[in-house]
């Protein structure tokens, strides 16, 4: 049987936990580099967020050091079974100087990165909705940094399609672990966005969505 999986990574830490999570449920998988082509007979391909833009494939799924192989293998079997529409796609931010963003999909964690500018945060937002479709779409925004969070809902509105609901969920307890390195800030900002995709927040009423045609 042709493998409908395959993992594209030169990263041994990612190829490690992803391939043994495959070998566990006996799942065929296709063991490729990120410059290498992908045969037609793959459906899906699981990569890392630093190789991602080399993969050319429609499918691709990103996995996170700190996310588990079970999470992604889960929604690569739920591909190769035809399930392209996600019940829930749910989009967490952590606002701040630097803002975490997470996307979960039914529950499970699809990937989580950062970025530096409001701008930069809310164009990723908006891109993962094109990447993702889901029955219910929403953006769960956390609330401890006020000033942030208040200049981020408005341009939100403003970017999203009207089928996207956007909550403001209390933030306390996702974070604020004291002074640490850059990489170490950047992924508790990560993790925080996935606490704040997890939680129910309170929906903010929107005034200037966009339509999808």
């Amino acid at each position: 049987m042709e493998a409908k999986i395959a993992v594209a990574t030169v990263s041994g830490r990612a190829y490690y936990f992803l391939v043994n999570e495959l070998k566990a449920r006996g799942m065929d998988f296709l063991s490729l580099t990120p410059y290498e082509s992908v045969p037609l007979t793959v459906q899906v391909v699981i990569t890392t967020a630093k190789e991602y833009k080399f993969i050319k494939h429609p499918q691709v799924l990103v996995y996170q050091e700190d996310q588990s192989a079970a999470a992604i293998v889960d929604e690569a079997a739920k591909l190769v079974r035809g399930k392209k529409i996600f019940e829930t796609v749910a989009v967490g931010v952590d606002p701040g100087k630097t803002f975490g963003v997470a996307v979960l999909s039914d529950g499970n964690v699809l990937e989580t990165f950062t970025c530096i500018s409001l701008e930069e945060a809310a164009n990723a937002v908006a891109d993962v909705f094109t990447k993702h479709q889901a029955a219910v779409k929403v953006v769960k925004v956390g609330n401890l940094a006020p000033v942030y969070t208040a200049e981020l809902l408005p341009l939100l509105d403003k970017i999203l399609p009207s089928d996207i609901a956007i909550e403001v969920v209390r933030e306390a307890g996702t974070s604020r672990l004291g002074s640490q390195t850059i990489h170490k800030r950047r992924l508790r900002h990560a993790m925080a966005a996935v606490k704040i995709a997890e939680r129910r927040g309170n929906l903010y009423q929107r005034k200037g969505a966009t339509h999808l045609q």
